[in-house]
């Protein structure tokens, strides 16, 4: 292995944990990396491997938002109990370091469904919105994974 190739491969394992811990663009980050060793290789080779990373990398992307926000809608959770989730996850990341941004997030669903729909039902409808967050990152995980195991094949083909 190449000096290039440790260190793309060091950027991919950053961002199968990024995917994890939503501190870093996980996926971002796995892709930019296999930009950066197709550019460093300039073949067609390398190329196809980084097209077929970003087809894995864009479909995880879309399916991320469809399957869980589907599944949002079945339960009957609305966008803005997300969005208040995500407001105070922000917030909740800068007050608690390390864990801050999962309880600010958890706080702000349970929050918006408490006064949505009342006490008895906030807290079912917070794991169904916890569940559905839980399957958008595994659906971005299987796809950075994808990505970066076409990468392997492709560093070994070339």
């Amino acid at each position: 292995m190449t000096g290039v190739e440790i260190l793309v491969a060091l950027a991919i394992a950053v961002g199968l944990v990024g995917v994890i811990v939503p501190i870093l663009p996980g996926s971002l980050l796995v892709l930019g990396a296999i930009l950066v060793w197709a550019w460093d290789l300039g073949t067609a080779e390398s190329w196809t491997v980084f097209a077929v990373a970003t087809t894995f990398i864009a479909l995880g992307s879309v399916v991320k938002y469809v399957v869980p926000g589907r599944r949002l809608k079945t339960n009957g959770i609305p966008s803005s109990t997300l969005l208040l989730g995500a407001v105070l996850g922000v917030v909740g990341f800068f007050v608690i370091p390390v864990v801050g941004l999962l309880v600010g997030f958890v706080l702000g669903v349970y929050l918006a469904e408490l006064r949505r729909v009342g006490r008895d039902a906030a807290w079912p409808a917070t794991v169904h919105a916890l569940k559905a967050v839980g399957l958008s990152m595994l659906i971005e995980l299987v796809a950075s994974l994808l990505a970066a195991v076409t990468w392997a094949f492709g560093v070994v083909l070339t």
